[in-house]
């Protein structure tokens, strides 16, 4: 028997809701093993529309991801994917196998770009196998799981992408206590971090010093200058003064595009009863956003890769997001005539001047007389 009810009378679509199992999403703890492949599908297409839509919309505006010409005189052969497209492309469909059922996005390391100038039309092909697996000591309701994350282009099988993330996962029978099972220590500042009192002994050195441009030779020329004059009383860093208010396009069209479907992004009434109360802005939109201002002080030349990347507080509509830099080295390596290589440690920050994003980036920066080298 179907059963003569009637579903569009309020009253008794109500009682169905109740009545009805939920046909859930994602993973919990306990389907993830150590060594556990997972293969990602769809793949996305990397498309220009989609590219030039992310760095748009995150201020990310070098012109060899959007003009031919200067996509050619940086030596591409084309206008190819703005690596931040590419990574959150990577990203955004492993969401439903790994992270779907919510819980804090604690970090991400080791990401390197294999490929430079990633054609845009590539079809991508994402793979991640379970590194390590452990229980939460503060949140018994949560178990923490390290995935290994790799891109692929789909057709060559060359590897285009690739890094370590580590989320706090739900578990689906939470113990009682720890149950004595191996433990990983989880810092959960990077959910609900509280901002620290003030403290006299934070090792800050009293002066800071701002690179006279944007080229190596001036991030150079700042470090020496502090090493040979300053010594351990000043540092390399400043901030930078765009800032980029989060609103509908940022929080949940961005993520839309690279098949992110966490509910985080996307289902208001879910996350009105949650810790953050109301949407939460994807990770990868808010570091590539605060990666947008820093660049746009810089003559890059090329990504080389990111470490230690955490997020420190949830970014909602109506945050706005800047970023400040600490240039930590710089050097000529590889005697390149075009660019030599800097480290940097970026910090997002919200309007309440609280970190929201951390992670030390590595970038190839033009030398002055880069467009004489080619």
């Amino acid at each position: 028997m179907t059963g003569d009810f009637d579903l569009s009378d309020g009253e008794t679509f109500r009682a169905a809701l109740d009545r009805a199992a939920t046909r859930e999403k994602g993973n919990c703890f306990e389907d993830f093993a150590p060594g556990d492949e997972l293969e990602h599908a769809p793949g996305l297409t990397l498309t220009r529309a989609a590219s030039e839509t992310w760095a748009g919309q995150t201020l990310n505006h070098d012109p060899a991801y959007w003009r031919p010409d200067a996509a050619r005189d940086r030596g591409f052969d084309d206008v190819p994917a703005h690596p931040d497209y590419l990574t959150a492309a990577v990203m955004g469909p492993t969401v439903e196998d790994l992270s779907e059922k919510g819980g804090y996005f604690l970090g991400r390391t080791n990401l390197r770009f294999h490929e430079h100038g990633v054609p845009l039309g590539t079809t991508l092909q994402v793979r991640s196998t379970v590194v390590d697996t452990g229980t939460s000591s503060s949140r018994p309701n949560y178990g923490i799981v390290t995935w290994e994350t790799e891109g692929v282009d789909a057709d060559t099988g060359d590897r285009l992408l690739s890094y370590e993330r580590t989320n706090m996962i739900p578990r689906r029978d939470p113990p009682a206590t720890d149950g004595g099972e191996h433990e990983r220590v989880d810092d959960e500042a990077g959910a609900e971090a509280t901002r620290a009192e003030p403290d006299a002994t934070t090792g800050l050195p009293p002066r800071f010093v701002e690179p006279d441009g944007e080229h190596f030779e001036d991030f150079a020329s700042a470090l020496a200058a502090v090493e040979d004059d300053h010594g351990a009383e000043a540092a390399v860093a400043y901030r930078h003064e765009r800032g980029r208010t989060m609103d509908a396009v940022t929080v949940s069209q961005l993520p839309l595009m690279t098949l992110n479907t966490a509910k985080q992004h996307h289902d208001a009434a879910v996350m009105a009863d949650s810790p953050s109360g109301d949407l939460v802005a994807y990770g990868d939109v808010t570091r590539s956003t605060a990666l947008g201002h820093a660049r746009s002080d810089e003559a890059t030349w090329r990504e080389v890769g990111f470490d230690d990347e955490r997020f420190h507080a949830f970014v909602t509509p109506g945050d706005t997001v800047y970023c400040f830099t600490h240039v930590r080295d710089a050097r000529d390596d590889g005697g390149d005539d075009r660019y030599g290589t800097v480290e940097f440690e970026h910090v997002a920050f919200n309007q309440d001047d609280d970190p929201v994003y951390s992670g030390v980036r590595t970038a190839r920066i033009r030398k002055r007389d880069a467009s004489a080298a080619n």
